[in-house]
C-alpha cells in the first residue's frame, strides 16, 4: 500500500511542527535553567517565552496556507460581483491669471532670495 503525495506531504509537515515545537520547549527549558542560576538575567526570561513561539511557528504557517487555499477555492466557486468603475475625479478650474502673475513674481524673489544666500555661503567657505 502506498500512500498518495498528499497524505506524505501533510504527514512530513505535522512530523516537521511537532519536531520543531519539541526542540524549542527543550531550549525554553534550557532558558529556563538558565533563568534559575545564580547567573540568570531577565534576558533568559525572555528567551524562555520566545523559543515555544518559535516552535509554534512551523504548525502556524501549515494552518495559515491551508486557509488562503481554502479562501482561494472558494473564490473560484463563487466569484465576487465586479466592483463598479470608480468614479473619475472632477476637474479643477483654472486659476485666474493675475494669480498665476503674482506666484511668478513670488517665485523668481525666492529664487533670487536662494541665489543670495547661495553666493553668501561661498564667501564664508
Amino acid at each position: 500500500m502506498s500512500m498518495s503525495s498528499t497524505t506524505t506531504r501533510r504527514l512530513a509537515i505535522v512530523g516537521v511542527s511537532v519536531l520543531s515545537l519539541a526542540i524549542c520547549c527543550g531550549l525554553a527549558w534550557w532558558q529556563w535553567e538558565r533563568y534559575s542560576s545564580a547567573g540568570g538575567t531577565f534576558q533568559n526570561l525572555g528567551y524562555v517565552l520566545q523559543w515555544p513561539l518559535f516552535g509554534l511557528f512551523p504548525a502556524f504557517m501549515f494552518w495559515r496556507i491551508r486557509q488562503l487555499k481554502r479562501r482561494q477555492q472558494e473564490g473560484r466557486e463563487a466569484p465576487e460581483p465586479a466592483a463598479p468603475p470608480a468614479p473619475r475625479p472632477a476637474a479643477r478650474p483654472a486659476a485666474p491669471a493675475d494669480d498665476e502673475d503674482e506666484r511668478d513674481e513670488e517665485l523668481a524673489a525666492y529664487n533670487r532670495y536662494l541665489a543670495e544666500l547661495n553666493a553668501r555661503d561661498q564667501e564664508v567657505n
